[in-house]
């Protein structure tokens, strides 16, 4: 029997989704049929409803409608009640289920594939969006040490980490601020799709492992830590594909091997 899975968003032509959902496919000889899916920008649940009467029963919902995946959900993961949005939708009989797998798959790429132990690690992310949102509580459960939130808007960081302190110890403060030392940075901005680094202290970047959720070979943030003696850097082709991945499994109940789509995604797009 064929599976109708796809990937929802505005734009949507760049996404690399059907090539790593076919290697996936592949890997356990699934019949899946995988689509790229434009939006218009409103009737969002009218447009979800015509594809799940074409017999579509997973979709990975991309900027910007994961706001209105979630609130289409009949049901709510944890992860993405926290993240108070939905990159992942699953069509069981009339019940349509939202997950969030963005955190999961950033924690998967560090821990897995870059080998970096989270463990007592002091991280900071710089923007305060939908994508810190569904990083936060993942990172907190990897028994960090500390979580910092930089963001143009201080209040909107402060609110931010406010809403999550109950799982661990995070603040929020102002895009300006160097005072502290950190072992990570994330840059959960979308700067590197304007050609820019975020304005964040060069002390940050010294001797920091610097991770940008966007990928390319070279971001404007990852050339900015380069420059500035960080230890590692690397882009988010990994997070994506293991979001992926997490999305696949919460659909067949079948866990692919990320590592070598990885490998091959980027020697694809390369």
């Amino acid at each position: 029997m064929t599976l109708h899975h796809g990937v929802i968003g505005n734009p949507i032509k760049h996404s690399l989704s059907p090539m790593i959902h076919e290697y996936f496919a592949n890997e356990f000889k699934l019949d899946i049929h995988y689509e790229k899916y434009l939006f218009e920008l409103n009737n969002f649940s009218e447009q979800v409803k015509q594809l799940i009467q074409n017999n579509v029963t997973g979709l990975n919902v991309t900027v910007p409608f994961k706001t209105d995946a979630f609130n289409l959900a009949d049901e709510l993961t944890e992860n993405a009640k926290l993240a108070g949005a939905v990159n992942t939708l699953k069509l069981e009989g009339r019940h349509l289920i939202g997950e969030n797998t963005d955190g999961m798959g950033l924690v998967s790429d560090i821990r897995n594939n870059l080998a970096i132990n989270l463990k007592d690690k002091i991280i900071l992310i710089v923007g305060a969006g939908g994508a810190t949102r569904g990083i936060i509580k993942p990172l907190l459960d990897e028994n960090i040490k500390e979580l910092h939130i930089l963001n143009r808007t201080e209040e909107k960081a402060i609110e931010l980490a406010a809403k999550f302190s109950q799982y661990g110890e995070v603040s929020g403060h102002g895009i300006k601020i160097d005072d502290f030392k950190v072992d990570i940075i994330i840059n959960a901005t979308s700067s590197s799709l304007d050609g820019e680094a975020p304005q964040i202290s060069d002390k940050f970047y010294q001797n920091s492992f610097c991770y940008d959720l966007m990928y390319g070979s070279q971001t404007p943030f990852m050339v900015n830590a380069l420059n500035n003696d960080a230890n590692q850097v690397f882009d988010g082709l990994g997070m994506l594909v293991e979001q992926a991945a997490k999305s696949f499994e919460f659909w067949t109940g079948k866990r692919p091997d990320s590592k070598k789509v990885i490998k091959k995604v980027r020697e694809r797009i390369a």
